[in-house]
């Protein structure tokens, strides 16, 4: 688990290919490895990855064809830019909210433009995902911990303060760039509770919750 708060800026060192997935090599720029062990999780862009190699200034990590196909990890190349995290402890701070470091899905940045000292974007998520995005709520970003302002259909729009823009790559973000998104886990479960005894029929082809199943089911009047 991770909090969402970013604690550097690595940058991508190397891509091997390996039996068709990827090992990257990650240059970890400030962020303190001293008490990372072979095996430990590090989110990189939001995506847990396990550490399987370690030096002072660096670590490696594999990383499966699926999570390059569902992640924006395949868009890297060498020298780009990652956010990165370790695994929170009891001791950490949860200064922004629980983040698996599973992504749900890309999105897409639309638009950018300046907000006084802030920079707000426009971010089109995927369609499936649309229903886990509230105003207010929480989301992460690659790997960023973030509130929502606005929703409008499956496009939602962000606030980003100085502070976040200058620790985080999300002051590189243009319109067109792909982004890793995990929606809070509260809101699936959530989800799921809604089911009730339900749950156990579900099937992935089965359709999500509709307004038709809430009135079914006595949750609307």
């Amino acid at each position: 688990m991770f909090t969402g708060i970013i604690e550097s800026i690595g940058t991508i060192r190397d891509m091997q290919p390996k039996g068709g997935d990827m090992r990257l090599t990650i240059a970890t720029g400030k962020l303190d490895m001293s008490d990372v062990a072979l095996g430990d999780s590090i989110a990189v862009n939001g995506v847990c990855l396990t550490a399987v190699a370690l030096d002072s200034g660096s670590f490696s990590a594999d990383v499966s064809r699926e999570t390059l196909s569902l992640t924006s990890l395949g868009h890297l190349a060498r020298g780009s830019k990652v956010n990165l995290e370790k695994a929170l402890t009891l001791q950490t701070r949860l200064g922004g909210h629980l983040v698996s470091g599973h992504v749900d899905g890309l999105g897409e940045v639309i638009s950018r433009h300046d907000d006084a000292r802030s920079v707000r974007f426009s971010i089109r998520a995927p369609a499936q995902l649309a229903k886990y995005i509230a105003a207010k709520g929480s989301i992460t970003m690659d790997g960023t911990s973030l509130t929502v302002n606005k929703v409008e259909g499956s496009t939602f729009e962000l606030n980003i303060v100085p502070h976040t823009l200058s620790e985080t790559i999300i002051a590189d973000y243009r319109s067109g760039t792909a982004v890793n998104l995990e929606v809070d886990v509260i809101a699936r479960y959530l989800e799921r509770l809604l089911l009730g005894d339900n749950a156990a029929e579900m099937t992935p082809h089965s359709g999500a919750i509709t307004e038709a199943f809430l009135a079914e089911h006595g949750f609307m009047k």
